[in-house]
């Protein structure tokens, strides 16, 4: 059987039909697609997006179907066990590595990401319960936060991975903390500073590993995705270390459904250099001994609709930065946005946010939704 036979007949497992009519039908242009993608998997069907060989009115329903019938399970190609080897042999996140890697992404231009994120430019997951746009979904997610640490006035929290400063100005505006943050893209540093003038924030360009001092309570917000399983251990033996004893630590990551120690290889070489989607076992592993898991909470598919709304305002607004960015930069940023909003609809990716104490609350933990 030809490429082109395989995957017609891999697509028609999961009901997409070849330059058929429906929005998730897929439109061959080149006739390499088809032995490229077999060969490749994941990394050459982003690829392949990016040079025009493909198309779809809607690429995000026709990957969710993809994954739905797990068909990235028949076709992985040989750059997934490449990467498997590296991530058994090497440390891909070590202090130098972030520090080079981590700006590779939040550098990319404030431009960008205030186009396509909300005004407080929050670059998480939102949560859309009673919420009508992104602003609102946004601000519900960073109040829930304070609200699940007992945010009150006069504590100071430490933000790890702080972005543009959301999440500082948020809680030390409505609640009255004093917040530290630390992030290692420089281009972050002076908006977030900008956005706190006048507030008890101070904001570092740091990697979690130098940290000094106490906090009352610790935040992670998107950060743990750059950790990478070597380091989860350190990781948490850091917060633990830097948190007082009757503090919580909230962290809020996106999670894989099953443990692996590679990643996608096209997310990693365009998107985010060095990135790992931690499973829970790998995280309840990490924190084991360390921490008492107070609460779980899985609003993954809240991912779906933070991810199409942050695309809408990229497509939007797109004009403003053309000439800055160029055509295939466009069809890499709508790859990546939408092939990541169907992970979440397929609920192949899940995003948590989980809750930690050193020693166990004294009568237990109230969940906050």
């Amino acid at each position: 059987m030809g490429a082109k036979e395989s995957v017609i007949g891999l697509l028609k497992i999961a009901g997409i039909t070849l330059n058929g009519k429906k929005p998730y039908d897929i439109q061959v242009h080149n006739e390499q697609f088809y032995g490229c993608v077999l060969a490749g998997g994941s990394l050459a069907l982003g690829e392949t997006y990016m040079d025009g060989w493909w198309s779809a009115r809607r690429p995000d329903e026709l990957i969710n179907r993809v994954l739905r019938a797990r068909l990235d399970e028949k076709v992985k190609g040989m750059s997934a066990i490449v990467l498997a080897m590296e991530s058994v042999l090497f440390n891909l996140q070590t202090i130098g590595r972030a520090r080079k890697e981590v700006p590779e992404h939040y550098d990319k231009g404030n431009d960008l990401f205030e186009r396509m994120l909300d005004p407080e430019m929050t670059y998480t997951c939102a949560y859309w319960k009673g919420a009508k746009t992104l602003e609102e979904a946004q601000r519900n997610k960073l109040d829930m936060v304070c609200r699940k640490i007992g945010l009150r006035k006069g504590m100071h929290v430490l933000d790890i991975g702080c972005g543009w400063g959301s999440f500082a100005e948020y809680a030390a505006r409505k609640y009255g903390a004093k917040v530290t943050g630390i992030t290692l893209s420089e281009e972050q540093i002076p908006t977030a500073k900008k956005m706190n003038k006048g507030l008890p924030v101070k904001i570092l360009l740091q990697d979690y590993r130098e940290l000094t001092g106490k906090y009352d309570a610790i935040v992670s917000l998107g950060m743990f995705e750059h950790v990478g399983p070597k380091n989860y251990r350190t990781f948490f033996n850091v917060v633990r270390d830097h948190m007082e004893d009757d503090g919580i630590f909230l962290l809020h990551t996106i999670g894989n459904k099953k443990t692996s120690i590679s990643s996608d290889r096209w997310i990693t070489k365009y998107i985010f250099p060095g990135g790992h989607i931690p499973s829970l076992p790998q995280i309840t592993k990490a924190a084991e001994g360390r921490f008492v898991i107070e609460d779980v909470h899985n609003f993954g598919t809240d991912y779906d609709k933070t991810l199409m709304a942050w695309h809408s305002n990229f497509v939007k607004r797109w004009p403003d930065i053309k000439e800055k960015y160029g055509e295939r930069f466009f069809k890499m940023w709508e790859f990546y946005l939408l092939s990541c909003a169907a992970g979440f609809r397929s609920r192949n990716v899940q995003l948590w946010q989980i809750v930690m104490s050193k020693n166990g609350i004294p009568g237990g933990y109230e969940s906050v939704r």
